[in-house]
């Protein structure tokens, strides 16, 4: 995925991987995600599929809330497509930490294409399990 130093969460994410998508930073609290759009991400209208677009978003708001040992799920997410894209194009995802209390969070993703354009806005709801990974990224409980 990078060269940068990545978290067992994300190396093990095979979806990830066959997106070829690319982590360009992990912090706690934030997380900065690239794909290149390929041929076989578009739609019937030859520009990228939603869903793709979503999946990018999803992976940098997972990094993002996965701060520690526990393992976050998302609770909930919305996104707001704002600009096509078409195959070729590099979007990149950048997901912060906008609020924590208790188990909950509230992270924020903007999805900018190589122009910095907004594509997309998504918004993710996390949940803190009481399920911890060790540290081969392997989760119990």
């Amino acid at each position: 995925m990078t060269d940068a130093v990545i978290r067992p969460m994300i190396r093990k994410d095979r979806a990830a991987a066959s997106l070829g998508l690319h982590v360009v930073s992990d912090e706690p609290g934030r997380a900065v995600v690239s794909m290149r759009v390929r041929g076989d991400m578009l739609n019937g209208f030859a520009i990228t599929h939603g869903g793709f677009v979503f999946a990018l978003a999803d992976t940098a708001f997972a990094m993002a809330c996965n701060e520690d040992e526990r393992v976050t799920v998302a609770a909930g997410a919305d996104i707001t497509f704002l600009k096509s894209t078409v195959e070729g194009q590099t979007l990149t995802a950048t997901a912060v930490r906008r609020a924590v209390s208790g188990r909950n969070g509230l992270y924020d993703v903007t999805v900018t294409d190589e122009t910095g354009d907004v594509v997309a806005e998504f918004r993710g709801r996390s949940l803190t399990t009481n399920r911890v990974f060790d540290a081969e990224g392997d989760a119990d409980g």
